[in-house]
């Protein structure tokens, strides 16, 4: 039970992602921030949006360190980044985060982080924005993925993903699937893995075409985890090969300590980007905190609550 907590912060940023990258400093850039959690040791992370109906909607993961559930909530702004509507959307018996959702097929897609159900499931709006249904199983031939990012080129949907054993020892491998449709089949590609470095090889939010070029935003977590942002380029990427770089960790603006210890994701979202940022929160509450969890644990399986 560790006494040093990370608790991240999600926020808006008015600029496009391509500016984003060519830029040192993010702190003239206007920003508005999600809520506050209304407790300690919660937070919200994971931010994907969609513009739907000339409203911005955010999907993102939100966590409690009491039962350690993550499940996905959704916030409907407008234009003028007005509130209109705050709920969970989904909700499983097991850890839910990273909901990254795109259009296609004439729908809505979720594909969220989930892979303590052994499995990765797409999901389908079956009513935009609040009902999601599971609609198809990514099979990677035994490989569970993990932080799975999805893009679509060159007539192929392409799966970008850390392995779960290489995210449970260090985050440091990094591999691709692809497919010619979201239902697969789906072919792990022979170069696995494109690349081996804990400082570029967790995804880490939408990926985009910026002149020319596949860019995907990769986590830094050579020091600790979500410790910054990375621009991962595609300099090729086909059935056959593919050749990737990388560039130098994104800033963190000093404007917004104390949320200024890490970053782990960078999304896309027409002339908005989405990100979070985190602090640590080092306190004795955690640890008891975490007893209390473990209590009610140990209840449940005694058959007393």
């Amino acid at each position: 039970m560790g006494l040093r907590k990370d608790i991240w912060r999600t926020g808006i940023l008015e600029a496009p992602l391509a500016t984003l990258i060519e830029t040192p400093d993010w702190s003239q850039i206007p920003c508005h921030f999600l809520p506050d959690m209304p407790r300690a040791f919660q937070f919200r992370a994971d931010p994907f949006g969609v513009w739907h109906e000339d409203r911005l909607h955010i999907f993102l993961e939100i966590y409690d360190y009491r039962d350690r559930i993550g499940a996905i909530e959704l916030f409907v702004y407008d234009r003028a980044y007005t509130l209109l509507r705050n709920e969970v959307v989904l909700r499983e018996p097991w850890h839910l985060s990273y909901p990254q959702v795109i259009q296609a097929e004439g729908t809505y897609w979720m594909l969220p982080e989930a892979h303590r159900s052994g499995t990765q499931t797409l999901y389908r709006a079956e009513r935009f924005p609040d009902r999601w249904v599971p609609e198809a199983t990514i099979d990677l031939g035994g490989e569970i993925a993990v932080d799975a990012t999805l893009h679509f080129q060159d007539g192929l949907w392409w799966l970008i993903y850390t392995p779960v054993e290489a995210a449970k020892k260090a985050p440091s491998r990094l591999h691709v699937a692809y497919a010619s449709t979201l239902h697969g089949p789906w072919t792990r590609h022979r170069q696995n893995p494109i690349r081996i470095d804990p400082s570029s090889a967790r995804a880490g939010g939408t990926p985009v075409m910026i002149d020319g070029r596949l860019m995907l935003p990769v986590q830094d977590c050579s020091h600790t985890y979500g410790g910054a942002i990375r621009p991962l380029w595609f300099d090729e990427l086909t059935k056959e090969r593919i050749t990737t770089r990388t560039g130098a960790a994104l800033p963190i603006a000093s404007t917004y300590a104390p949320y200024d210890e890490g970053m782990h994701t960078l999304s896309a979202v027409g002339a908005v980007t989405l990100f979070d940022i985190k602090r640590t929160e080092l306190s004795p509450h955690g640890l008891v905190i975490e007893a209390g969890r473990e209590v009610r644990k140990l209840r449940r399986r005694l058959g007393l609550s």
